[in-house]
């Protein structure tokens, strides 16, 4: 990939993103491709009311594209939606540059980003499957070579006539180590859950502070930048939470709209973890103009992963990038709801009520049990006082007896650590 490409980003507004604004629609496209070292010479945004199954866009606005194209001497055309094989192909024609759509671009920085084993073989499985239909384009993935899959093109790519056989053979040996992998963090995960710990999973669009809070929870130093997809592989630490000897905290890749669904079915091995959690911690960009319709596509992959259902509360971060006025209404808005903290991240801001709220919501729904454990048991005694809440107490020298309220999965915990 040449870092350093310029690039015009082409926009068609197709009427079913109304609920987006254009203008917040083209900042994350130009950060996407600032995310991978494209430099974004011009923006154009198109309303199209009947899409074209040549080119998507109308012959006139192929042709304001093309224009753009040659005043900005750019070698590539962002296109931020999904877009065919011929649209493509015809694209490249009618602008006389190479042209990306939305997934292969998120592609792109998925194949830089990916930082271990596991990353790169999901990436490259995602890759494999979106390009099965684009043969005509470059295959340095294949070589494993770092940095991106080459959809950009660059110096010292080897260009690779790939055939169908070829993808096929690759995709079904990633899938076998794949599934290794799955078998893998499956058992990690019930070697978790039998932990007396709850695992909380941070969720949210991508750049919504998601790292910028594990690190503030945890002391960490995880990659934590104003950058789209500064994290791509999940990260695990314990935190200390107020009721609790210690829970887990893990860090997510972010979501984006129109997340490809190559990518869904490659990460689901990662985001599993988020399934399995505890309680999910939704962090929002409560500044952004579009917080709202990034929580409906959050929402949307939690169901798609079969976590639509699982406990959560939201962060409602980068308070302090908003104005007093606005800052006060966000504030009523939340203190409305019992599932909501206001906070910065960064400043570390109302970070103290996030985890007295994570805490209440981990034991919500907790009932009244009795259990009966040695007196000479210390390690029971100690674990109940720190996950329940002890209502009544009686002691004998050989045994005590507490009446404790605790959650099912508490009492599931339980239950294992017994034995």
């Amino acid at each position: 990939m040449t870092r350093g490409a310029r690039a015009v980003i082409a926009l068609p507004d197709l009427g079913r993103a109304a609920r987006r604004d254009p203008e917040a629609r083209l900042d994350e496209a130009a950060g996407l491709a600032e995310a991978i070292g494209v430099a974004v010479e011009d923006r154009l945004h198109f309303k199209i009311r009947s899409p074209r199954p040549a080119t998507l866009f109308g012959p006139g606005q192929v042709e304001k594209i093309a224009d753009a194209v040659r005043l900005a001497e750019a070698e590539l055309v962002i296109v931020d939606a999904a877009i065919t094989p011929v649209q493509q192909k015809n694209l490249e024609e009618g602008t006389k540059a190479k042209v990306i759509d939305r997934t292969g671009l998120i592609l792109e920085i998925f194949g830089e980003r990916a930082a271990t084993a596991e990353g790169r073989l999901q990436v490259e499985l995602a890759h494999l499957d979106y390009q099965a239909g684009r043969l005509v384009r470059s295959w340095t993935h294949l070589e494993r070579q770092r940095g991106g899959f080459g959809f950009l093109g660059g110096p010292g790519e080897t260009q690779i006539e790939a055939d169908r056989r070829l993808i096929r053979d690759r995709m079904a040996k990633l899938k076998k180590e794949l599934d290794q992998v799955a078998r893998t963090r499956t058992l990690h995960r019930s070697r978790r859950q039998k932990a007396p710990w709850p695992v909380i999973a941070l969720v949210g669009y991508t750049n919504a502070g998601k790292s910028t809070l594990f690190n503030r929870l945890t002391n960490a130093t995880v990659r934590a930048e104003d950058l789209l997809f500064a994290t791509l592989d999940p990260t695990m630490r314990e935190i200390s939470l107020p009721g609790f000897d210690k829970a887990i905290l893990s860090d997510t890749v972010g979501f984006i709209s129109d997340l490809p669904t190559q990518l869904v079915a490659a990460f689901r091995a990662t985001l599993e973890e988020v399934v399995s959690a505890d309680l999910i911690l939704h962090v929002r960009d409560i500044s952004h103009p579009d917080s709202d319709a990034q929580r409906a596509d959050v929402e949307q992959v939690l169901a798609d992963i079969g976590a639509g259902e699982a406990v959560r509360i939201e962060a409602w971060n980068k308070v302090d990038l908003l104005g007093d006025e606005e800052a006060a209404r966000v504030r009523a808005e939340a203190a409305r709801r019992e599932d909501v903290a206001v906070l910065s991240a960064l400043s570390g801001e109302g970070v103290e009520p996030l985890l007295a709220l994570a805490a209440e919501r981990l034991r919500k729904g907790a009932e009244v049990r009795s259990i009966t454990v040695s007196a000479s048991d210390g390690e029971a005694l100690a674990w109940l006082h720190a996950h329940g809440e002890v209502v009544a107490q009686t002691t004998t020298d050989m045994e005590t007896t507490f009446d404790v309220r605790l959650s099912d999965r508490d009492w599931a915990r339980f239950q294992r650590k017994r034995g």
